[in-house]
């Protein structure tokens, strides 16, 4: 089965922007997509709720399948090794549009054919060292954003990034029932699971404050 997945770092960014790319690349080579998986989470985070439900629905053989090897992760090499370990374990194969080493993983090889065994390991070779360039990149994002912050500090300019109200009473909302995990939370809102978490640890401060 081929499992699409889409991803999009934030709230307000359409995680749904590649799915005419993804549906096109499939019909083009006369497949058929099983299922697809789209959710708005920062690719730094090894848990998310969308990723972690195709990982618990593929079966051995499966295909992942992404626009690009930085929409499925943005992790450091431990925690990419720990995912890429996870699909390995299940049979999962990664293919992902602008890696055409990785297209011919739309169908399960033939484990006997050694031109495909070979193109296997270097297609292998090939995600590892695009999952080393997606963190790199995520990596001197944050550090420029970070320098930009400290500048605009320094001038007296920057006012941090205003609050969305409606999402943080939603989450409010929503963590006042126990039968809202952390994850189903930042799924249904959506948002990070760390934000839910912040705004957790938010409210618990402040019932504390309030009984003294």
């Amino acid at each position: 089965m081929i499992r699409c997945y889409l991803r999009a770092s934030t709230a307000e960014q359409d995680s749904g922007r590649a799915r005419p790319l993804l549906e096109h690349f499939v019909r083009e080579r006369g497949e058929k997509v099983a299922a697809w998986y789209q959710e708005n989470a920062s690719g730094s985070q090894a848990e998310r709720p969308e990723l972690r439900r195709l990982l618990d629905d593929a079966n051995q053989g499966d295909a992942i399948l992404v626009e690009s090897i930085d929409r499925l992760a943005r992790l450091p090499y431990g925690e990419w090794e720990r995912l890429k370990g996870i699909m390995k374990s299940k049979g999962i194969r990664i293919v992902a549009l602008d890696l055409p080493t990785s297209h011919s993983n739309l169908r399960e090889p033939d484990g006997d054919d050694l031109t495909g065994r070979v193109l296997q390991a270097v297609n292998e070779m090939m995600v590892d060292l695009m999952a080393a360039m997606a963190y790199r990149d995520y990596q001197q994002r944050r550090e420029r954003q970070m320098q930009g912050i400290q500048k605009a500090r320094s001038e007296g300019k920057y006012r941090g990034r205003p609050k969305d109200n409606a999402k943080r009473e939603k989450i409010i909302g929503l963590l006042t029932r126990s039968d809202y995990s952390i994850r189903e939370i930042a799924a249904h809102v959506p948002c990070s699971t760390s934000t839910v978490q912040s705004i957790k640890a938010d409210l618990k401060l402040a019932r504390l404050e309030a009984q003294q």
